[in-house]
């Protein structure tokens, strides 16, 4: 093999497909820049405002507001049940409102409210305001899936959401550590407990990305006005999709009742729903914060050999977010670089890591000598992350020929996960159920078994659709195609939403 060869796959591992023309090279390096980095630094305060409250809870907050019993997992459930209320509606409304106008207007009113959390004073208020934080903070992460299938191709887009998913536990890991130095030197500052001071410097933090996503985010290829791309560039956008990912709908139009009778006579919502319901609680470890719980549940009990202070309670648990973290990128540039853009695999490996994570916690439980063995164990579990950025670029990459259907698609994968999640961790992962999380345990090597099942489902439904697409091509070639050599997808699409893809078009050209 030559060295240009070499690198040449070198290059195509690590980053993607490579562009062709000296054009595409340009727009690609431009709207990695500008959407990525928007859309990293929102969901990286979007993690950091929602893990702020586990990390308060072990250093303080529990004591000062006299929380009992399972107070701390309604706090997650009523943010969960507003998640669930604002996730279709962000979806649908970035259909009709530009991306750069909601989502950082979203961005700023979670931040509000993440400083108001700093002032209660019991937890019924914490519950009021995560109620609304759920339902702001769910525009974010679907909002960006949906925007990054509409800017990049099949092969750019697993390593994207990889990197994307990738700052939201970087959120998660500096939370932690931030957590820990706010313990460290402000608390008590001005007569304000450390947990208090995280909320206020949380919401500091986010306030000036929103406006630096009001300043740059570029909306979708169809109607970016964005100051940094060139009219050529914002043709090159889409046309680029359409002629090597065979997207023939990349329009932004209002929602119609054809779209809802379209997705769901398709298996696609479905199947991609029951994927996310499933495999999105393969994160319940860390979505729960188990670990710290474990960690200060054997500080505080006397027949315990360790004992951990505050700033280990927040550092410890850290190691399963970098897991998570390295598993994320590693798997997402591996399904980027295979031929067949597989995505399976890496729900495969996932469910396998939490089912021995579990076995090993189970086994060990109670056994004082093996801590080092259980310390691998929760880091081991960090792998769920994995699966989070591969299941969302398999969607995008299974309804990539119907711009309108992904939306509704990958929100109602993210919203029936939470509707699982409001409950969920009640039943099974209740905090007085610490340290061992028994019941936990069994719940989570059932969960994966459960994955593994679906992942082979979601598998043989898109084998089947290509083979169906492929044979109806075979028999346009063969002189029996639609009018005007339409797949079935595409005689699907109805005339206004194709008349307002001319539009569009068209508008560009003359400008």
């Amino acid at each position: 093999m030559s060295l240009r060869a070499a690198v040449g796959g070198a290059r195509r591992f690590v980053w993607g497909e490579v562009p062709q023309t000296k054009q595409e090279r340009k727009l690609l390096l431009k709207i990695d820049w500008f959407i990525l980095s928007y859309c990293c630094l929102m969901y990286f305060t979007n993690y950091l405002d929602r893990s702020n409250v586990a990390n308060a809870y072990v250093s303080g907050m529990q004591e000062e507001l006299r929380m009992v019993g399972n107070q701390y997992n309604k706090i997650n459930t009523i943010f969960t049940c507003g998640y669930i209320v604002g996730m279709i509606p962000n979806n649908l409304m970035l259909q009709v409102v530009s991306p750069r106008v909601w989502l950082p207007t979203m961005q700023i009113v979670w931040g509000v409210l993440t400083m108001c959390t700093s002032a209660v004073g019991n937890v019924q208020q914490i519950y009021a305001i995560r109620f609304f934080q759920g339902i702001t903070e769910s525009s974010t992460f679907v909002g960006t899936h949906y925007i990054l299938g509409a800017w990049y191709k099949t092969g750019e887009l697993g390593k994207r959401s990889g990197i994307f998913t990738s700052s939201g536990l970087a959120g998660t890991l500096f939370s932690g550590v931030l957590q820990a130095a706010v313990y460290q030197h402000l608390n008590g500052h001005a007569g304000r407990s450390g947990w208090r001071w995280l909320f206020i410097i949380d919401g500091i933090i986010t306030l000036p990305i929103a406006l630096y996503g009001f300043l740059i985010f570029p909306d979708v290829p169809t109607t970016t006005k964005a100051f940094y791309l060139t009219k050529e560039e914002r043709l090159l956008s889409y046309e680029r999709l359409e002629e090597r990912d065979s997207r023939k709908d990349v329009s932004h139009s209002r929602p119609t009742l054809n779209l809802f009778k379209r997705v769901l006579s398709r298996w696609r919502w479905y199947g991609c729903s029951l994927l996310f319901l499933i495999s999105g609680e393969t994160e319940s470890f860390g979505s729960n914060n188990l670990m710290g719980q474990w960690l200060k549940t054997l500080t505080a009990s006397p027949s315990s050999p360790h004992h951990y202070t505050v700033e280990q309670i927040d550092y410890l648990p850290l190691g399963a977010t970098a897991f998570g973290i390295v598993s994320t990128l590693v798997c997402s540039t591996w399904t980027d670089a295979t031929a067949s853009r597989a995505r399976w695999p890496v729900l495969v490996y996932m469910s396998l890591a939490v089912i021995v994570s579990s076995i090993i916690l189970l086994a060990t439980k109670d056994r004082s000598g093996l801590t080092g063995l259980q310390f691998v164990a929760w880091y081991l579990a960090g792998a769920s992350y994995a699966g989070q950025a591969t299941t969302f670029a398999w969607a995008n990459q299974i309804c990539a020929d119907d711009d309108q259907e992904r939306g509704i698609v990958l929100a109602s994968m993210n919203m029936w996960n939470n509707v699982i999640n409001a409950w969920w961790p009640l039943v099974f992962y209740p905090a007085t159920d610490s340290p061992w999380f028994t019941k936990g345990m069994w719940a989570m090597i059932g969960t994966a078994l459960a994955t593994l099942g679906v992942t082979a489902l979601v598998w043989w439904l898109e084998r089947r659709e290509k083979r169906r697409v492929t044979g109806k091509e075979g028999f346009k070639q063969g002189g029996g195609e639609n009018e005007g050599g339409k797949t079935e997808v595409e005689m699907q699409k109805t005339d206004s939403r194709e008349e307002g893809e001319r539009h569009s078009y068209e508008k560009e050209k003359e400008a």
